[in-house]
């Protein structure tokens, strides 16, 4: 099983981090993707990657992170990004994408232009994308027309929305991931989703320290409850828990051009 999506280096994190990881282990996991959010994360996110291939990490500039960065220093930062992504160890470009909260800090105008260069770097250095989208569907799907998205993939990070959105993603070469809200027991049109995307699209996620799964909604989610995940996801498509465990793990391993190392036997 491989996390595609955990910010295993937020501060939540500090009091036991190695604890974390060691029950991640034990409860299956072969790898981890810690996405970066800004600046701020990027060499220290390499660092730990360097120090254990299992965990892999994406370089980007989140969204809800623009209204604490100065607009005058956008380019600088992403130029930076550019040449941290030139030295290589990062598996994807990203979490970066659109946030409809963020937007009285961050202008719509700000934000996909933010992306579009997010998008350019992924191709220019071969790199899946790590993709946010919350209340902004409209815009990313306007940009996605436009935009040629790169060859080596777009994951739609936590998808939430419904049928027909991802019936445009799927037809521009998404896959998605989906967390602990699958669980839970209000989950509707997400759901509906999921019953939709074919098996081979499909990734799963923690999105840890947020979004636990049950039972442990309402606590700080963490990697090692990945299982529950693919449990409520098993059950939604009605498909075997091995199968979906199995498969996700299989298209994580393809999407992120086999960065993880093989489990130990």
């Amino acid at each position: 099983m491989i996390d595609t999506h955990c910010h295993l280096d937020a501060t939540r994190f500090d009091p036991d981090r190695p604890a974390v990881l060691e029950r991640a282990w034990a409860a299956g996991l072969h790898g981890i993707v810690i996405p970066g959010v800004g600046p701020h994360d990027w060499e220290p996110l390499l660092e730990l990657s360097r120090q254990d291939a299992r965990l892999q990490v994406g370089l980007g500039i989140h969204p809800q992170l623009l209204p604490e960065l100065p607009p005058e220093e956008d380019e600088a930062v992403l130029e930076h990004l550019d040449a941290l992504l030139s030295r290589g160890g990062a598996a994807a470009v990203g979490e970066c994408g659109l946030d409809g909260p963020s937007l009285p800090g961050a202008p719509l105008e700000r934000q996909v232009s933010v992306l579009r260069r997010h998008l350019a770097l992924a191709r220019k250095h071969g790199l899946p994308v790590l993709m946010h989208c919350h209340r902004l569907h409209p815009a990313l799907i306007d940009l996605m027309k436009q935009e040629e998205l790169p060859e080596a993939g777009v994951l739609m990070h936590s998808y939430s929305g419904g049928v027909e959105l991802a019936r445009f993603y799927l037809q521009k070469g998404c896959h998605f991931s989906f967390a602990g809200p699958v669980t839970w027991a209000e989950a509707r049109k997400p759901l509906d989703a999921l019953r939709a995307i074919p098996l081979e699209r499909l990734m799963v996620e923690t999105d840890a320290p947020d979004q636990a799964p049950t039972p442990h909604r309402g606590e700080r989610s963490e990697p090692g409850y990945l299982p529950h995940i693919i449990a409520g996801m098993a059950h939604v498509r009605g498909e075997p828990v091995e199968e979906v465990a199995r498969r996700t793990t299989e298209n994580a391993r393809r999407f992120f051009r086999e960065a993880f190392p093989p489990p130990s036997r």
